[in-house]
This record gives structure tokens, sequence and C-alpha cells, in this order.
């Protein structure tokens, strides 16, 4: 590690948030030693690298990661832009101590706080970007909203928000109800074998994504010209990529 990086892990959870529930990247706890396996298998890098593409980063800037797990988007921002002043932001410990050693590995400087995504750990209009990947699915309408509103608090006029994130058309999510139950080596491959054969759409967790949802959630909450400026089918789905900026 240089001299210049560092790498530090802050909580800032209130009292009454320590056993706020929150859903895992893989959706059991136990899952998560397999979520950058998942990850690599399932070609996510490139949607990380796209998101940066589109964020259009330039050096110094301040970016938070909304929903950051291991670090993966990250680790793809301070990659295209080292001098990038990064915060990751994620409930999961467990998560967060997985993308520190990644940072380390990596000699990059990158600061991880342990919180929710309706409060992003910045002063008002202190941020250039607010990134986020595969994650606002796992947040519950509540938090979603609260997220959009406290984005646009925290970004200075100009800033942006890129969400990559799972949307597109309506479709039958009848046969997203599957067990879970089980534990060990065995149960995981197959978890995982299901989780790259079927589309993450029919997960009811990803309805409110779908259509125009990013999109009008961030107009909603006072974003200008929110779009969605690209769409890709990816292999667990169809995947939007949304843009906002902050008036």
């Amino acid at each position: 590690m240089t001299a210049e990086a560092a790498v530090r892990i802050l909580d800032q959870r209130t009292p009454e948030e320590r056993d706020r529930p929150f859903l895992p990247g893989m959706g059991r706890t136990w899952l998560l030693p397999f979520y950058d396996t998942l990850s690599r298998v399932g070609g996510v890098r490139a949607l990380h690298e796209r998101a940066v593409e589109l964020a259009g980063l330039e050096p110094g800037q301040t970016v938070a990661d909304v929903g950051c797990g291991t670090g993966n988007l990250s680790l793809a921002v301070l990659a295209a832009e080292p001098h990038a002043r990064v915060t990751g932001l994620d409930p999961d410990a467990d998560s967060l101590r997985r993308a520190a050693r990644k940072a380390r590995r990596r000699r990059v400087s990158l600061t991880l706080v342990q919180g929710y995504a309706d409060r992003i750990p910045a002063d008002d209009a202190s941020l250039d970007h607010v990134v986020s990947s595969l994650a606002l699915h796992h947040v519950d309408d509540d938090g979603r909203v609260a997220f959009a509103h406290d984005a646009l608090r925290a970004l200075r006029p100009g800033g942006t928000v890129t969400i990559v994130d799972f949307g597109g058309p309506m479709t039958n999510t009848a046969d997203a109800q599957h067990s879970t139950h089980g534990h060990g080596p065995a149960h995981a491959l197959r978890h995982l074998r299901r989780l790259v054969r079927e589309p993450a759409t029919q997960t009811p967790a990803v309805t409110r994504n779908l259509g125009d949802g990013i999109v009008a959630l961030l107009a909603a909450a006072g974003f200008a010209d929110a779009r969605e400026v690209e769409h890709v089918q990816h292999r667990f789905g169809p995947v939007t990529f949304v843009q906002a900026s902050r008036p």
C-alpha cells in the first residue's frame, strides 16, 4: 500500500438501527462467500465498467457508491479514476470487510461506511456523483423514496446520479417463488445455478424497477432529466442504466 492509500470502515448506524433488517446481496447472508464468484461468472464487471464510463468521472471528484456490497463498483470507479474520492455505503458489515480487503490488495484509498441507502454519508451539496449497481431492487418502497431524496440533498448542483439495476418490461413473477431452505456447498451450487439460469425479473423484489420505475423515482424526488441512457439484455435479465442530475 502506498503512503497515500488508506482504507477505513466507519459505522454511521444509530443505536436504533442496530437491528434494522436488510436484504443481503445474495438474498441470504450465508451465501456471501459466493457473491464475487457469481459476479465473475455472470459478467457483472462489464456492467460496473459501463456505469463508470457513463458517469463521466473527473480527477478529484467525490463519489458515493450506495449499496456497495463487496466493493466492486467502488473499485471500478478507482480503476478508471484513481484520484476520485470514493465512499462505499452498505448495511452488511461482512461485505464491507471483504471490500476493504480487496481495496488494500489493490493499494487504493477507499472509505467504507456501514449504513443505509436513505442516509448517504455526505454533507449537503458535497458530492459530484452518486452511483449504485444492482442494489436498489433490495430496498423497500419507503427506503427507495428516501434514497432518492437524500441523493438529491447530497449532490452539488449539476451533480449526477447513475444507477444500474434490473429493469425493463413487466414480466410474470408467478414462478419466482423458489425454496431457499438448506445450507452447505451443494445447496449453494444449486442456488447459484438458478441465479445464473433464471432472469432476475422473475424475482418479486425487482418488480419496483420494471418499466420506468427508477426514472419515475428520481423525477419525483426533484431530479432533472431523469432518463434511461442505456439498456442491455444481461444473462440475469434486462438491465437498465438510469441517470439524472441535480438542478
